[in-house]
């Protein structure tokens, strides 16, 4: 059978046709204590430490054993009583079976699936994203301890920045936010590993599970005009990596202590991540201090030699990744060169050893060479673990917290559960539960239609889906629609998008609702009796301005691709069962954004050439819904109480050996340090708090995240327009009110990346910014 990948892709059933030991009831283990010619290698004695014991095993490895071992599927070798192992499974949004390490055809046959983790993301609640994690990690210990695994390595969380609205894997992703997507990876892989929430729990070394970041660095073009991502070169800025692309990995390595990260397909700046020492080495390893294991994305060595031409021999290409310190491929190229490279004398077999050591060092911390896992720390996982109510319900409270309403004009929303007469639910997404739950998905615990929820609520529901052909509603039934729409009191349209439209491997070309939706959704508006309530089932945004002022058109949801639970989340939003309380975590642009190029990688506006910027940070073109943007059943209110300091004086920390710069220019002189000279412990003395006072002025209880941002007193052309330093969900009764404390660091909140990537503290003031209130901090040097 021939094998194409595209990246971690690949269907159900080509995972069930590849995965033959699915009905094992005993996980692939080493150092068997009943085997005393194995038992005794001292590979397998666990009280040593794992640096020794990894030691000893590789040198007992002969060359051939070596090389078979630096592919995702690595097989067995006998006479040391080391099983096979896959390295390639994911659990992006609950456990799945794409990828080749897990089956579903066991005694376990579904998984909690929860929200895309662009819906999750617009919860802005780091705790919550910790607890998906863990249930997660918990869950997928349990398919291995079923035998329903061949390994425990996940290739999650994707935390790239979702820089364009056309990228098709941008609902993979926590938004646009650089701060968002470190804290939503940090927390994610501390659950799945095991962690706990603020970290500590590792410092035995053993996993859960392992995590691992994707896809390092500057990735987010997959297919577009031409472009693939493939041989794509990403041009980007020192100053766009120092304070966008890179800060996610960082924070997944540090806060997070992910085992594991992923280079990206794409070159940046000439260089292909994989074949990056810079990357993987100096600043991966040295400068963040991973402790882990590096893999490649599927068949991304071939490209460096096939498509990128940066190597000029599969030899070449081969000696180059490993080189640059990556561990493990997914595909066959390094089955297939390396002696071959080792031959010509361009790889020394140092480097083997060298990934070896990580590869075996992750698999003896998830206890794969202590003897039987069911027997250990997480041995007592089993399949009465996965599907649990308790999960099922994190997964409905996920949806819940996520849903957005973008509109509610004359509060139309909540309806009357017990005064609603009659209901049509129509649209292409309205009948369709596998829309809901995006991409990299596994079968739920329950798959239940929009429709079928709603019929549970309103005994006189009608329902028709409006186009023939799903979400590309080439073929529309708008006169069918009208109909129905005349017959009953209140409408809901289930429109937006699904994986046809944007995935892995497929940007979009337009913003716009695919097909004749719009039409569809202005003629049922036109003939409703009141004014109808949207949903949008998609992961990116969509321009639905004309929606956004459509007086017959009274709510909007955003929906994002919400998961098993998604249509039970939707019906108790919309009865007012739930206060929707989630906010963006990305911009909606116009139509016309796609007239930006998509392989423009920069974040920072051009006036000269009439470039608009990327993101809220620094997009100044106009916008369908903000960042951050969310309604809410109730009204809350806003105020910075008077005990945050005005004046912050990081003088008072800094002796007098550290250089201040000055920076001048046609208009000012600025003052400024960088934090790389300043110190951790000083950057530590220099944390403050500021404190913002809630207050639920309504007359329903609610969970809302509070968000502050911050702006320069003095913008400049690299300076950003605000910029998020904060964030805390808060719950609140009617006329409850609640203080807030955020802890800022001036290093880590109130610097910026200057044109040479170094991040600096400018003197000045700053504005503390939540909703329409600001507050003034001087930063004196």
């Amino acid at each position: 059978m021939k094998l194409h990948f595209h990246g971690a892709i690949f269907l159900f059933t080509l995972s069930y046709i590849l995965l033959t030991e699915s009905e094992s009831t005993q996980p692939p283990f080493a150092c068997d204590t009943t085997n005393p010619q194995t038992s005794s290698f001292t590979f397998c004695k666990s009280t040593l430490p794992i640096k020794q014991r990894v030691q000893d095993l590789v040198s007992r490895l002969t060359l051939d054993e070596k090389i078979s071992q630096l592919v995702n599927t690595a097989p067995e070798i006998p006479r040391l009583g080391i099983p096979a192992y896959q390295w390639w499974s994911e659990a992006l949004h609950g456990v799945s079976g794409y990828g080749r390490g897990v089956t579903f055809n066991g005694r376990i046959v579904g998984a909690t699936s929860f929200p895309q983790v662009i819906l999750s993301a617009s919860t802005f609640d780091a705790r919550l994203w910790y607890r998906i994690g863990q249930t997660i990690g918990k869950e997928s210990r349990a398919f291995y301890n079923e035998g329903q695994a061949t390994g425990m390595t996940f290739w999650a969380p994707n935390v790239n920045i979702f820089r364009d609205p056309r990228w098709g894997r941008g609902q993979e992703t926590p938004g646009e936010d650089p701060l968002v997507a470190g804290k939503y990876a940090a927390a994610f892989v501390r659950g799945i590993q095991g962690d706990s929430f603020e970290g500590g729990m590792l410092k035995h070394g053993r996993l859960q599970a392992s995590a691992c970041c994707k896809h390092f660095t500057a990735y987010d073009l997959d297919k577009w005009k031409g472009f693939d991502r493939h041989g794509y070169n990403a041009i980007v800025t020192q100053q766009d990596l120092a304070d966008t692309y890179q800060p996610p990995f960082k924070s997944c390595v540090q806060q997070g202590k992910a085992s594991g990260i992923m280079c990206a397909y794409n070159s940046v700046n000439g260089v292909p991540n994989c074949a990056d020492y810079n990357l993987l080495t100096k600043t991966a390893r040295a400068e963040w201090g991973f402790r882990g294991y590096i893999t490649s994305d599927c068949d991304s060595i071939s490209t460096i030699h096939d498509k990128s031409m940066y190597a000029r021999t599969p030899e070449d290409a081969v000696a180059d990744v490993l080189k640059a310190g990556m561990d493990v491929e997914c595909g066959s190229y390094l089955k297939t060169y390396t002696k071959s490279a080792i031959q010509q004398k361009i790889l020394p077999e140092s480097q083997l050893d060298r990934a070896l050591h990580n590869l075996f060092s992750i698999r003896m911390r998830l206890g794969l060479f202590n003897g039987n896992p069911n027997k250990q720390i997480f041995g007592n996982i089993g399949s009465d673990q996965v599907c649990t109510n308790e999960h099922q319900q994190l997964a409905l409270e996920a949806a819940l917290n996520g849903i957005v309403l973008l509109k509610n004009n004359a509060k139309l929303l909540p309806l009357s559960k017990s005064r609603t007469s009659s209901l049509a639910i129509i649209g292409p997404n309205s009948n369709n539960a596998f829309a809901l739950r995006g991409n990299y998905d596994g079968p739920p615990c329950k798959n239940l239609e929009i429709r079928r929820v709603f019929e549970g609520y309103v005994k006189n529901t009608m329902h028709h889906e409006g186009c023939n052909d799903g979400v590309k509603c080439t073929l529309s039934a708008i006169d069918d629609a009208v109909k129905i729409a005349k017959q009953v009191e209140y409408v809901v349209l289930v429109m937006g998008l699904d994986q046809s439209q944007e995935f892995e491997d497929r940007d979009r070309l337009y913003l716009g609702l695919p097909g004749k939706q719009e039409n569809l959704i202005k003629a049922v508006a036109a003939a409703s009796k009141k004014p109808v309530i949207l949903v949008l089932v998609c992961g990116g945004p969509v321009d639905v301005s004309f929606a956004k002022y459509d007086r017959k058109i009274g709510s909007i949801l955003w929906a994002g691709y919400p998961g098993e639970a998604g249509g039970t989340a939707l019906a108790q939003i919309v009865f007012g069962e739930h206060n929707p309380g989630g906010k963006l975590p990305m911009t909606w642009y116009p139509k016309d954004f796609v007239k930006v190029p998509m392989t423009d990688m920069r974040m920072r506006p051009d006036p000269s050439s009439g470039y608009p910027g990327r993101t809220y940070r620094f997009y100044n073109g106009r916008k369908v819904f903000s960042f951050g943007y969310g309604l809410s059943y109730t009204k809350y209110s806003y105020n910075f109480i008077t005990s945050t300091p005005n004046t912050i004086h990081l003088n008072q920390h800094i002796q007098e050996t550290y250089e201040i710069s000055i920076s001048s220019s046609s208009s000012n002189s600025i003052r400024y340090l960088s934090v790389s000279n300043i110190g951790t412990d000083i950057c530590e003395k220099s944390k403050f708090s500021t404190f913002v006072g809630v207050e639920n002025t309504g007359d329903m209880a609610g969970k809302h995240p509070v968000l502050l941002f911050i702006r320069h007193g003095r913008p400049n052309n690299g300076t950003s327009v605000k910029q998020l330093v904060g964030f805390e969900s808060v719950s609140l009764n009617a006329s409850e009110r609640a203080e807030v404390e955020f802890v800022l660091n001036p290093c880590e909140h109130l610097s910026a990346a200057n044109e040479d990537g170094l991040m600096v503290i400018e003197e000045g003031y700053r504005y503390l910014l939540v909703e329409d209130k600001e507050y003034p901090v001087n930063i004196l040097l």
